[in-house]
């Protein structure tokens, strides 16, 4: 967005910030959300790398090929153990954990 349009819409009383600033999220739980995003992208892309299914990804973990997509989408019932397990299962290493981190 161009400022001088910026600056027309604050002038009407629009507000401009993050998705954290409009959910009030502390920096924590904004660090806690960008983790799993990451760790969902990695996910995704190792498994798209290395030419997999989501349901042979999801064969792998012992679930469903829904829960795969619930996970890549970074969907807030994933639990960051459940991304990482999926990580470890497409043969990611530490390193290449941390790197996606």
């Amino acid at each position: 967005m161009n400022a001088e349009k910026r600056k027309r819409l604050e002038a009407a009383g629009w507000r401009f910030g993050s998705a954290a600033d409009f959910l009030k999220m502390t920096p924590q739980e904004e660090a806690y959300v960008e983790l799993k995003l990451h760790l969902a992208d990695a996910l995704e892309a190792k498994r798209k790398t290395k030419g997999m299914t989501q349901k042979a990804l999801a064969a792998r973990l012992k679930s469903s090929q829904s829960r795969v997509a619930f996970m890549e989408k970074g969907d807030p019932s994933v639990s960051v153990d459940l991304l990482v397990r999926g990580l470890f299962a497409l043969g990611v290493t530490r390193r290449e954990l941390a790197k996606a981190v």
